[in-house]
């Protein structure tokens, strides 16, 4: 019976450990500038325990972190210090601001090109190039009140050379340029002026020497994509001996 009890305090006693050693938490809170009142978008926030996020466009962050992690903020390449979760009076409120002076302009209201609108309206203006496809022998097939029969207006098309492959490339250009505007939605001089500080002829440099893939920038999510930027500047920076 002492062996029983002895077995079920030490398996209490490695349950309890174990509890212990893998408390989560998730840490939530607001980003401001040195003035506490304009929030930060963009900013990276980090923890020892290996989790990243980024704060949205009103300053707000989540992250989930380990009860022994401390984690820390990095905007436009200068880290905070690191703050230990144990000693975080609220995890739920834990706002913080940096050494940022952001320059408000009154009244001035930028309103910026929707992406997804023009796209849409694009796909609208040149559906029938978008939707083209040679003809086939699934595209000449009707089928009737009498039964399957041949379309004469698709058998006409298949001898239609050259304004299919008119059409083909006509097709394929307006993908290009649909994904080349969606690279350019993504991959902002906004953007990229907030996360490096470059302006001018070194913006459109660097914005072209890295500029990324279409599959990359469609794929990435917004954490993965600015980090892709932050990472790629520290390589320019050296490249070019900043």
């Amino acid at each position: 019976m002492k062996t029983f009890a002895i077995y079920i305090i030490i398996l209490g006693s490695l349950v309890l450990f174990a509890q212990n050693a893998t408390a989560q938490y998730k840490i939530q809170g607001n980003v401001y500038d040195s003035s506490r009142t304009y929030p930060l978008e963009a900013v990276s926030v980090l923890s020892t325990g290996g989790n990243g996020t980024t704060t949205d466009a009103n300053g707000h962050y989540i992250i989930n972190v380990g009860e022994k992690d401390s984690i820390w903020f990095s905007y436009l390449g200068k880290p905070t210090m690191k703050f230990p979760v144990v000693k975080m009076n609220d995890v739920n409120h834990f706002d913080i601001s940096l050494r940022v002076n952001i320059t408000v302009l009154k009244e001035v209201k930028v309103l910026p090109r929707s992406y997804k609108f023009d796209s849409i309206q694009n796909r609208r203006e040149y559906a029938k190039a978008f939707d083209f496809q040679r003809p086939n022998a699934g595209t000449m097939t009707s089928i009737g009140p009498s039964g399957a029969g041949i379309d004469v207006d698709e058998l006409i098309r298949v001898f239609q050379f050259r304004k299919n492959k008119s059409m083909e490339r006509f097709q394929q250009r307006l993908l290009r340029e649909e994904q080349d505007n969606f690279i350019n939605h993504r991959f902002s001089k906004q953007l990229v002026r907030r996360l490096t500080a470059l302006s001018g002829e070194e913006l459109d440099k660097f914005m072209a020497m890295y500029r990324p893939s279409y599959e990359f920038t469609l794929y990435t999510s917004d954490y993965d994509f600015q980090l892709y930027i932050k990472e790629s500047f520290e390589k320019y920076k050296r490249q070019k001996g900043f």
